[in-house]
């Protein structure tokens, strides 16, 4: 009821305006949190309270950790972030399509950088009440010969704070960032972060488990393809998906036209169409996070249908608030529980 009242506020604002105003006003919707039933679940070697949890993107640098664990998410992804900050695209940069419960994003990787990102999630106290992820991304600037290090150091830098880690090589918004799920290039940057974090994992005496997002896009030799590199260099999880760049269930609606990616209600079929691909031949051996135009627990129960362990949701809040957090968690099967 309380976003109910808010929401025709925070749409009457500029996006991106509502998007740091909502941020800051998270504390008010913490009494949502004890709300949420508890449907404790396993995955990626990590103890998750119940198995719903918020995409990246909402939390970019890390500053509302505690007041978004309040919620009662299983578990927050935060970032995407940076090695070095940098101010992401020009503004305008966020699109609303409320007509298709979609909106379209290109911020790209608009950071603090990873050593201010860190510093905010240790002065945190966000682990002890949810599992926490931070997403990471290369710089814009960055050529892709040198990519793999500044994921590596990011790992680095963030591991004593955080649970997981998600290396993100599909937002659609980094020039050649995409280029990097090529089971080649793939294979290059997951060898060298499983390298980094078993001596992270010797020197901290603690496991991070590591995650990839995904594209939408990929048809499903890709997948395939993707899926036989997680599973050769023993990747924890693989979060299907990303925003798309298909306009497809927008097309003529006011926005619809700006470059970025695509998520919200028009997303979900091709989420769920590589998340069922990801299930089919990985055999269980990856924890699957479903990502994409969850906007209902009829959403995310069709989401875990497909064989994800858990979900995340961005879109569907700005569309649904908090509430959608206790739904999604009550559509969770049995089987999680």
């Amino acid at each position: 009821m309380l976003y109910e009242l808010a929401r025709p506020f925070l749409f009457s604002l500029d996006p991106e305006d509502a998007h740091r105003l909502t941020l800051r006003l998270s504390g008010l919707y913490s009494f949502f949190g004890s709300n949420i039933p508890r449907r404790p679940v396993r995955a990626m070697g990590l103890e998750f309270k119940n198995p719903v949890g918020l995409a990246a993107g909402l939390d970019k640098d890390a500053e509302h950790a505690d007041a978004l664990a309040a919620l009662g998410f299983g578990f927050i992804e935060l970032g995407g972030v940076t090695l070095r900050p940098q101010p992401g695209n020009p503004k305008p940069r966020l699109f609303r399509i409320p007509q298709a419960r979609a909106i379209i994003n290109r911020f790209g990787f608009n950071s603090v950088g990873v050593h201010a990102f860190a510093e905010n999630l240790r002065r945190s106290s966000a682990r002890a009440h949810c599992v926490v992820g931070a997403n990471i991304g290369k710089n814009k600037d960055t050529p892709p010969e040198a990519a793999g290090a500044e994921y590596e150091k990011c790992l680095e830098v963030l591991y004593p704070h955080v649970d997981y880690v998600t290396i993100n090589v599909s937002s659609p918004n980094t020039k050649g960032l995409r280029d990097m799920q090529s089971a080649q290039a793939l294979g290059a940057l997951l060898a060298g972060m499983r390298a980094r974090r078993e001596a992270l994992r010797e020197k901290h005496g603690r496991h991070v488990a590591l995650a990839v997002k995904i594209a939408p896009d990929l048809d499903d030799a890709q997948v395939k393809a993707i899926a036989e590199v997680l599973l050769r260099e023993k990747m924890d999880g693989v979060v299907a998906t990303n925003t798309t760049v298909s306009r497809e269930g927008v097309q003529g609606l006011p926005f619809a036209s700006e470059e970025g990616g695509l998520s919200g209600a028009p997303l979900h079929a091709r989420a769920l169409r590589v998340l069922r691909t990801l299930a089919s031949c990985t055999g269980g051996e990856l924890a699957l996070i479903g990502c994409g135009g969850i906007m209902s627990g009829a959403d995310a129960a069709e989401t875990f249908a497909a064989g994800a362990q858990l979900v995340q949701i961005y879109t569907g809040l700005v569309y649904n608030g908090p509430g959608l957090i206790r739904e999604c968690a009550l559509s969770a099967p049995a089987t999680a529980c």
